[in-house]
């Protein structure tokens, strides 16, 4: 078969994916093993190699990347169930002072944002936000701007988060490289999405506190038990960044067979950065709080649960990457667009933000589209793989509407109706997401060579 009939035949099961899930209304885990078979079988490979292929990328996407969400999750849990998350933002919010507090929000956010989930962190947010509204009497986007901001640029483009995480196991990225990128690039995004745009569009749109909603929302606060030490909250966040770092730039300076290099790399390896982050919340945010083992380890199991699904639909995306591989179209793409004139960067973005748009789950998209994208962009000369992974990410969080979950969760948390939520939020999302991928163009122009 022809290496045009072969991309065709790609397309179409890309097709055929969009279709088994928003038409049939499938799991997209689903909906990515029938098409991985629907297109194994159309380029005319064995049956029993196409079900070989599934189970090989299947398991390669997982190998690794269910321990880091798995951990991540563990640490993001103990921070959200302590109360960690609100110490966090007190204490940002008296450091910076009421007169600067957009930049509290935005702070707290983004550092609440690296291990936990964007619904999560939205939930323990919004009161701090509710609040602020109600003693300022500015709009709630004055400060609701900065916290969905950073949430979601975390949730999109930096580890341990699921996305981030299986694009840079699929693309081949080194996970230390990708942290630092995802937060490079990430920071300024939210800074412009939250602060910027989100100052702007508040003094067009006023937006009143819900009160029923922040009511409701202090009432059950006044139960909670008291949080921990910020110094403890900020410990956990950022001991697993400390290991992984020392790990890389132990690696660039010293010589392969020294010891202190050896014990850097096994603490600065990702399984044991977050398991010993994980260790850390649990004995100084759980049991030195007065939770028992047994709630330890209940709380531990729970926080797994939720994972399932994205994991399923991390190796689903690894088993349709493989068959595209297998069945050669990968090969035939990658030489193509060697050739051309076209930046696999741009490649990148487009393929992830059709799939966002299109079907609504930033996580779905950014996996999908590493899964496709690997096999064709793997081995180019002058594109590193974690600037393939930040192009992916910031196309696959572009422009959220009205298929996305966290478009309702923002228009019903704050109160709005659906084209003020379409003007603050959507138009947020897509001035993040344009602005953050013309910076990485910038910077593989002016740092790598092409």
């Amino acid at each position: 078969m022809t290496g045009v009939a072969l991309l065709v035949l790609t397309l179409l099961a890309i097709g055929l994916l969009l279709v088994l899930i928003l038409v049939v209304r499938l799991h997209a885990f689903l909906a990515l093993l029938i098409s991985s078979m629907a297109l194994g079988a159309a380029a005319g490979m064995p049956m029993a190699k196409v079900l070989k292929s599934i189970q090989t990328g299947f398991g390669d996407a997982l190998g690794f990347i269910a321990v880091v969400v798995g951990l991540g999750a563990i640490i993001g849990r103990f921070i959200e169930t302590s109360g960690g998350g609100q110490a966090l933002a007190d204490w940002l919010l008296h450091l910076f002072g009421r007169d600067h507090a957009a930049w509290a929000v935005l702070a707290a956010s983004y550092l609440l944002g690296l291990p936990i989930f964007f619904e999560v962190g939205f939930i323990i947010l919004v009161p701090i936000v509710w609040n602020l509204g109600r003693e300022t009497k500015r709009s709630l986007l004055f400060y609701g701007m900065p916290m969905v901001a950073a949430l979601t640029t975390t949730h999109a483009l930096v580890p341990p988060h699921p996305a981030p995480s299986a694009a840079a196991q699929l693309l081949g990225a080194d996970l230390g490289r990708t942290i630092l990128y995802g937060v490079a690039f990430g920071l300024p995004m939210a800074m412009l999405g939250g602060i910027g745009y989100g100052g702007w569009i508040a003094r067009r749109i006023f937006v009143p506190v819900p009160e029923h909603i922040s009511q409701a929302a202090a009432g059950r606060g006044q139960h909670s038990r008291k949080p921990p030490h910020v110094g403890l909250v900020v410990a956990a966040l950022l001991l697993p960044v400390a290991f992984i770092f020392a790990a890389s730039i132990a690696e660039m300076v010293a010589p392969p067979a020294s010891r202190w290099r050896q014990t850097l790399g096994f603490f600065g390896h990702p399984f044991t950065a977050l398991i010993v982050a994980a260790l850390f919340v649990m004995i100084f945010l759980g049991l030195r709080r007065g939770l028992s083992i047994e709630q330890v380890s209940r709380f531990s199991t729970e926080c797994l649960a939720p994972t399932a699904s994205l994991l399923l639909i991390m190796g689903g995306g690894g088993a349709f990457k493989q068959v595209i591989v297998d069945s050669g179209a990968g090969k035939y793409a990658g030489e193509a667009l060697a050739g051309s004139h076209v930046s696999p960067l741009i490649v990148a973005y487009i393929i992830a933000a059709c799939l966002r748009i299109a079907q609504g789950s930033a996580t779905v998209a950014i996996i999908t589209a590493a899964g496709i994208l690997a096999p064709i962009v793997k081995g180019l000369p002058g594109y590193a793989p974690e600037m393939l992974v930040m192009a992916t990410a910031a196309g696959g969080t572009v422009l959220s509407h009205v298929n996305d979950a966290g478009f309702w969760m923002v228009k019903e948390y704050f109160g709005m109706t659906v084209p003020d939520t379409m003007r603050s939020w959507t138009a947020m999302k897509i001035i993040t997401s344009v602005a953050g991928f013309g910076s990485m163009l910038l910077v593989q122009a002016v740092f790598f060579r092409s």
